[in-house]
């Protein structure tokens, strides 16, 4: 027990430090307060810019219900194998056509993951050869990354002319500028050991990246892949509407042209193939990550 001596100034010290709590927990309510009610006039400022009104949604809503509505098909129990025939009546050069959408998206993949990794290094605050070059290429994947891919994609049409390739050189920059970043964040979280040690044998910067950095990054930079390759079926399939091949230029035909039975008949297609696609590149990623980490 301490003495009468110490017993004042020890409550007095406790006194403070409780004193100083509560200020500082009115402190953090005060700033909890301010930060909502910041966000609160920013939504309510962004829905009066935008002219969103809760009635006109609901006034809209049957109009939507009836547009899906015209797109479905009539089937009937009597005569489904024929009402399914007319339905997917093109089903051969529709099934062409997605096989294009997933080749575009995998040929972006892979050209726009292969510069992404290149950009990466050098991108790193930790591992670049020089801060400026680290600035200068984070400002190339951000450019990269900020225009969107249809306007890629307008541009490249307006240079090479319609088809796939516009649609690719679209995917690939844009993913470029996408996995860039995130890659490089990647090699920012490696361990310095594996890179301190291949210096110290004498090795190249571009050999630390190498066998130093790359090696702790490779489950990152193969599940981010693929996960940008499942996020570029979707891409694709919408690149068609500025003719950038795929299933879009077919999906933007039937869709100008009223073909309501087209419009559902594609529209589940692209649902069912991008679905598959999730699920096999999910199995491939754990497979893919799970055997890198054990090795």
């Amino acid at each position: 027990m301490p003495s009468p001596a110490l017993a004042a100034p020890l409550g007095a010290a406790a006194a403070a430090i409780e004193a100083r709590h509560r200020a500082d927990v009115r402190a953090g309510r005060w700033r909890q307060l301010g930060i909502v009610l910041l966000l609160l006039a920013l939504s309510l400022a962004s829905g009066w810019y935008s002219e969103f009104s809760a009635a006109r949604l609901l006034e809209g809503l049957p109009g939507v219900a009836d547009y899906i509505g015209r797109t479905l098909p009539v089937l009937r129990a009597e005569s489904l194998g024929a009402d399914l025939r007319e339905w997917y009546w093109n089903l051969g050069e529709w099934l062409l056509l997605l096989v294009d959408t997933a080749l575009i998206a995998y040929v972006g993949t892979v050209v726009g993951a292969g510069l992404a990794l290149l950009l990466s290094f050098p991108a790193s605050a930790r591992h670049t050869p020089h801060p400026a070059l680290a600035f200068a290429v984070r400002r190339v994947l951000e450019t990269a990354r900020s225009v969107p891919v249809l306007v890629f994609a307008l541009i490249f049409v307006f240079a090479f002319g319609l088809g796939p390739l516009p649609g690719a050189m679209a995917l690939a920059v844009h993913t470029m500028g996408a996995l860039g970043k995130l890659y490089a964040e990647i090699h920012e979280n490696a361990e310095a050991a594996p890179v301190e040690a291949v210096r110290a044998a004498g090795g190249s910067w571009a050999e630390q990246m190498r066998f130093g950095v790359l090696p702790q990054s490779m489950p990152g930079v193969v599940s981010y892949g693929l996960l940008r390759f499942e996020i570029n079926v979707r891409e694709a399939s919408i690149l068609g509407f500025v003719g950038a091949g795929g299933i879009g230029e077919e999906l933007y035909t039937v869709v100008r042209r009223f073909e309501y039975a087209d419009i559902s008949a594609l529209v589940l297609l692209i649902l069912a193939t991008v679905t598959l696609l999730d699920f096999a590149c999910t199995r491939l990623r754990r497979r893919i990550t799970g055997a890198l980490s054990a090795a």
